[in-house]
């Protein structure tokens, strides 16, 4: 341990020296984050997994998607990205597994099958959680990213990092704080991405592959979710919503919208917003949150077995979309202080 530990809290460092043991003492490692990932899911198990087969070369180190789905297009350029598998095609039951960013098991999909058959587990996550389900648990939710975590854990183990690592690392950073947009964007949040620029990530290759190279085919989709955009509980509560079709018919795939709920979340005096989109599977839709203030959205997805934080949470909703609206809207017109008797939902 360095001398950066010196600011890190005595517990927090026994759990790092913990991991550390386990790592250094396993043969096998298996690495993943939630389904459907985002940018620090994935760019923390990368940058994670990076890390460690530099420093431990002859470990059988493997990077899990936690679901048959693809690495989404816009996080392709993450060096590593073209080692991530899907774990249900993962055959060891490996000496330690590492979940990243997921607060519990069920989110892990198919990995946790992979979990199941693991010596020992271990987590690194920013979300709070029901319960604990790892040996050693590092959970921060004051930290904006997972990815903040990581780089804190390598610093104080004193695991060195290439520009590649680097940049996985800043991107996880990067989109779980909405370009340093959200209220996570707190002073730990900019001293990390300053410390991973000066270790070599590249902030411009990281806007230009996640928010400057969009296909054709997904601004069209973006304009259609922008042109139904609607508004309830005086102007304080925005949604839209896209069906499955729509993807279809512009030959968008599911694992490009993420970014969709900004564009709900971008109406000026909105303070909380809803993007729901129908998934491929029939009567499942996907519902996206987003708190612009300090009011909690976390709540509203809990309610529906979804979770997340105060400002950006998720949840999954058995039923259409105007089910999904009709039961999800007078619960976020409530959160903004406005009556929702007589609220209707417009499509």
């Amino acid at each position: 341990m360095n001398s950066c530990c010196a600011s890190i809290p005595s517990e927090t460092l026994h759990d790092y020296r913990r991991i550390l043991e386990l790592i250094e003492d396993a043969s096998s490692i298996a690495i993943s984050g939630h389904t459907s990932p985002d940018g620090d899911a994935l760019g923390s198990v990368l940058g994670l997994g990076l890390a460690l087969c530099a420093r431990y070369p002859e470990k059988d180190i493997a990077f899990l998607l936690a679901d048959r789905g693809c690495v989404p297009r816009i996080y392709r350029f993450m060096e590593g990205a073209d080692r991530l598998i899907p774990a249900a095609e993962y055959p060891l039951d490996p000496d330690l597994f590492i979940s990243v960013d997921c607060p519990v098991v069920e989110r892990l999909a198919d990995s946790a099958a992979v979990l199941a058959r693991a010596r020992h587990v271990v987590c690194f996550d920013h979300h709070p959680a029901r319960e604990e389900f790892a040996e050693v648990s590092v959970r921060f939710v004051s930290a904006a990213a997972t990815a903040v975590i990581i780089d804190e854990f390598l610093r104080a183990c004193e695991i060195p990092i290439s520009s590649g690592i680097a940049t996985c690392l800043l991107c996880g950073l990067v989109t779980d704080t909405g370009r340093f947009q959200y209220q996570n964007a707190d002073p730990a949040a900019f001293a990390c991405a300053a410390r991973l620029v000066d270790a070599g990530a590249e902030p411009s290759v990281v806007a230009l592959e996640v928010y400057q190279s969009q296909r054709l085919e997904y601004l069209k989709l973006e304009s259609l979710v922008m042109g139904r955009i609607r508004t309830v509980a005086n102007g304080r509560v925005a949604y839209s919503y896209a069906y499955a079709s729509d993807l279809t018919s512009l030959h968008v795939t599911p694992d490009e919208c993420d970014g969709l709920v900004d564009v709900v979340r971008a109406v000026q005096g909105v303070e909380v917003c809803l993007f729901v989109k129908e998934t491929e599977r029939c009567r499942e839709v996907r519902g996206n949150l987003r708190s612009k203030c300090d009011l909690d959205v976390s709540g509203v997805a809990a309610h529906f077995g979804g979770g997340g934080h105060a400002a950006a949470a998720g949840f999954t909703y058995e039923g259409s979309i105007v089910e999904t609206l009709s039961d999800a809207l007078p619960m976020l017109c409530e959160l903004v202080g406005e009556d929702p008797t007589g609220l209707r939902v417009e499509l």
